[in-house]
């Protein structure tokens, strides 16, 4: 009889451990899917507002882009209204060499094309040799160029070769007009730019909405609705449709072929131009299917792991007056199975670890941008200097020194694409290509560029440099980078001084040593000097960046950047590079 009521409490209390298993493992199951329902939901949020803020950052750099190029072409046609030999060739009506002169000019210009037109419409000459000859007398950049006494921007869609972008500017000898100078802008590369940087959609429409560039050519011509209805999408982003679940649920700004994706616009100050993008949400569902798989993969092994201790609790209670060898074993089995599980796990996480280390390198994009507004700030300041300058020396009738001034322009405007060249490869970290750098040359070129801003300034300037040549391996315009960097921090250091003093020094020995000091309020955080953002200034004066590329500039060249405190009040700033001796240079 008792063994009778033992075996019945047994089974008992068999029954009751059943029924909590299950519920422990229903609210288990219940808690899982709410919290991979809530993940998604915020991940999803979060991943889409990244997304979109790149797209953002993307698209105003191509806004960038497109007005500068604009830019750029739009004193060509005022410069070469200028050309003696222009103006010759359409006083005397010899023509033999002034195609010939357009076509040296046009690999310096950069522009697709150039023509000139003598007062009928006529083309005399052009770098397109099968023009010549045709009339262009009713078009309007021609018509436009003869009334107007600037340069004009004309938007022209021809039926041979599409849609044209061209600056004119009529010729005049004394009050008289005797011809006009086109110059086309190349626009059509920055299709084939932005097709190849992201799997976006891009187009550029004037002010009438009409598309005029477009990564997809069947667009151009078309308003928004028109393309989007009558046009296929470009091959990136079809691609990346075709791979596109919409599971997410995401709020869509528009549809392509019938799938969401995220429409970017904003504003071309130029004639009422907008640029917009098409981007996939394609990107957003992979990083949170990816964080989901993970997620749901630890909620997996817990799961697992409780299930397998409370079935093991319940198994070593019924099977105690058993076989407790075999038990072991098994347990023992158990064990092993559960090693190889959590290598193969922790194998997955090295995976996982290595997609969150690629994705964190797109946050560099951000401190990209900042750094090329930091770096640009100069030339641009010292270009707007120089064209007040030469709009004063044109207004004096002064054509000859006012060449000077656009010339120097022009100087700048390179040096600019060298800095954004730069940058691209100071966020790779690799691939200059070091030569013979006389640091003497350097500190000229980088007080040159400083001009317009002591010209402003009531500056103590001590300059000692040696004589002889401080050759050092290097890049010429980085090493004026962190020169002009230096030069400025200790510009803007010296504003509170009374009497503002700047001394610079340029030593040779072991190293060649540049010292610039300064008699500001000196430096309170060394410590943190050279991290990127750290900054003193006031909003809107500087974003924390110069020191921390000039350092990295320094490192590149092997050398190192210091910084202290003077005795006598004020900052010092030290690079030291290694010399590059006649014997290493002769072997160069």
């Amino acid at each position: 009889m008792t063994a009778d009521n033992s075996l019945v409490k047994a089974e008992s209390k068999s029954v009751r451990m059943s029924w909590r298993l299950r519920g422990i493992l229903s609210v288990m199951v219940f808690v899982v899917v709410a919290v991979v329902w809530y993940t998604n939901i915020l991940l999803t949020e979060r991943f889409t507002e990244t997304t979109r803020n790149k797209g953002e950052l993307r698209l105003s750099l191509y806004s960038g882009n497109l007005l500068s190029e604009l830019k750029r072409n739009s004193i060509v046609p005022q410069l070469l209204a200028r050309d003696p030999s222009l103006i010759g060739a359409l006083n005397s009506g010899d023509f033999s060499q002034s195609t010939q002169r357009l076509i040296s000019y046009l690999d310096e210009i950069g522009a697709a094309s150039l023509l000139l037109l003598d007062d009928d419409g006529r083309v005399v000459a052009a770098t397109d040799r099968n023009l010549i000859g045709s009339s262009h007398r009713a078009e309007a950049y021609f018509v436009e160029a003869v009334r107007s006494n600037d340069t004009v921007f004309q938007t022209v869609n021809n039926d041979s070769r599409g849609t044209l972008f061209t600056y004119s500017r009529k010729i005049e000898m004394g009050s008289r007009s005797i011809g006009v100078i086109v110059v086309e802008v190349d626009l059509r590369q920055f299709e084939t730019r932005w097709a190849g940087i992201a799997a976006d959609a891009v187009l550029v429409l004037n002010s009438e909405g009409k598309i005029i560039l477009a990564t997809e050519p069947k667009w151009r011509g078309l308003r928004e609705e028109e393309a989007l209805e009558a046009r296929s999408a470009p091959s990136a982003i079809a691609r990346a449709l075709q791979a596109t679940a919409d599971w997410a649920a995401l709020p869509p700004d528009a549809y392509l072929q019938g799938e969401a994706v995220m429409r970017l616009e904003t504003r071309v100050p130029f004639q009422g131009w907008r640029i917009a993008s098409f981007t996939t949400f394609n990107s957003v569902r992979e990083r949170v299917n990816g964080f989901l798989a993970l997620e749901i993969m630890t909620f997996a092994m817990l799961l697992a792991l409780t299930f397998y201790l409370l079935s093991r609790k319940a198994l070593v209670r019924s099977m105690i007056f058993q076989r407790e060898s075999a038990d072991l074993r098994q347990l023992n089995a158990r064990l092993q199975r559960e090693i190889a599980e959590r290598e193969k796990v922790e194998k997955d996480l090295e995976v996982a670890e290595q997609t969150l280390a690629q994705s964190s390198k797109l946050a560099a994009l951000g401190e990209m941008s900042a750094a090329v507004s930091h770096e640009l700030n100069q030339p641009l300041a010292a270009m707007k200097t120089y064209l007040a300058g030469a709009r004063l020396l044109l207004q004096r009738k002064r054509p000859d020194e006012a060449m000077s001034s656009f010339q120097r322009i022009d100087d700048l405007i390179e040096r600019m694409g060298a800095i954004t060249r730069q940058l691209k490869s100071y966020a790779r970290k690799g691939g200059e290509e070091f030569v013979p750098v006389d640091t003497r040359y350097a500190i000229s070129s980088a007080l040159s560029m400083m001009e317009p801003q002591l010209k402003s300034r009531q500056v103590k300037i001590t300059t000692t440099i040696p004589r002889h040549p401080v050759m050092v391996m290097a890049d010429g315009l980085r090493l004026e980078q962190v020169i002009i960097n230096l030069f400025r921090n200790a510009l803007d250091a010296t504003k509170t001084a009374e009497s503002p003093e700047i001394e610079i020094l340029l030593s040779a020995g072991e190293t060649a040593t540049l010292t610039i000091r300064d008699n500001g309020a000196g430096i309170e955080d060394l410590d943190n000097l050279f991290e990127p953002f750290y900054t003193t200034k006031r909003p809107g004066d500087g974003v924390g960046l110069g020191l921390a590329i000039s350092s990295g500039i320094v490192n590149d060249l092997g050398g190192r950047l210091t910084a202290r405190n003077a005795v006598k009040g004020g900052a010092v700033f030290e690079v030291q590079l290694p010399i590059l001796s006649e014997e290493i240079e002769a072997a160069e």
